[in-house]
């Protein structure tokens, strides 16, 4: 049957595209996070160099994964919702993004200040201090990630898995705001977030709303 064979391709790439949506989904992968190379992905799934190409582009395309350019390919959605949402905030407008991120971090501080767990105020306090060494070593792109990590992870604290999915998809377009407003200013508001983490950490869901709402009422000026 001349259909045969290109159907059993096209089937192959199909199994080895479930399998890499799984890693994601599952959150083996996390956002964030750069995916094995291709020699690597062969090896794991016992399939060929371009079987797995096709199968990456596959999830590039749905927006779950992201190619850059000599770095490599990370996650930057766990779900073809988060990934679809992803593509539209990667072309809005940064002031949009930052009204938006300012709705999303207020409410999240104020639940994560009420629903922290240790291993949430361990975090929080291992990626401050991480950030704050980054900046005072000028490490600038080190930096803004691990600014972005800080703020993902007071998200996470929230316990709210629909917030969480929300800014996976946002994550992409606040990484590009973030080093679009440091490499022109070269501001990184450190009292402001300091601020943010304690109040999380102590428990203080008023404080940490207010401490969330100067720090985007100083991004936003």
């Amino acid at each position: 049957m001349t259909f045969g064979k290109p159907i059993r391709r096209a089937s192959l790439i199909s199994q080895v595209t479930e399998q890499l949506r799984e890693e994601i989904c599952s959150g083996r992968w996390a956002v964030g996070e750069k995916i094995p190379t291709e020699t690597a992905l062969s090896e794991l799934t016992g399939t060929g160099r371009n079987t797995v190409r096709e199968a990456v582009q596959a999830l590039v395309h749905t927006g779950l994964l992201e190619r850059r350019q000599g770095s490599g390919t990370y996650v930057v959605a766990t779900s073809d919702v988060g990934g679809t949402l992803g593509k539209y905030f990667a072309g809005a407008h940064e002031r949009d993004v930052l009204e938006l991120r300012q709705a999303l971090d207020v409410t999240a501080a104020t639940l994560a200040a009420r629903r922290r767990t240790p291993e949430d105020v361990a975090r929080l306090e291992d990626l401050q201090r991480e950030r704050r060494r980054l900046w005072e070593e000028s490490a600038t792109d080190a930096a803004i990630t691990a600014d972005v990590a800080l703020h993902r992870a007071i998200v996470e604290a929230s316990h709210n898995a629909v917030y969480l999915e929300f800014y996976d998809s946002l994550l992409p377009a606040i990484e590009h705001t973030v080093d679009q407003h440091v490499h022109a200013t070269g501001e990184g508001f450190h009292e402001e977030h300091e601020r943010l983490v304690r109040a999380v950490i102590d428990g203080d869901e008023h404080r940490a709303s207010l401490a969330a709402r100067d720090l985007f009422a100083e991004l936003l000026d």
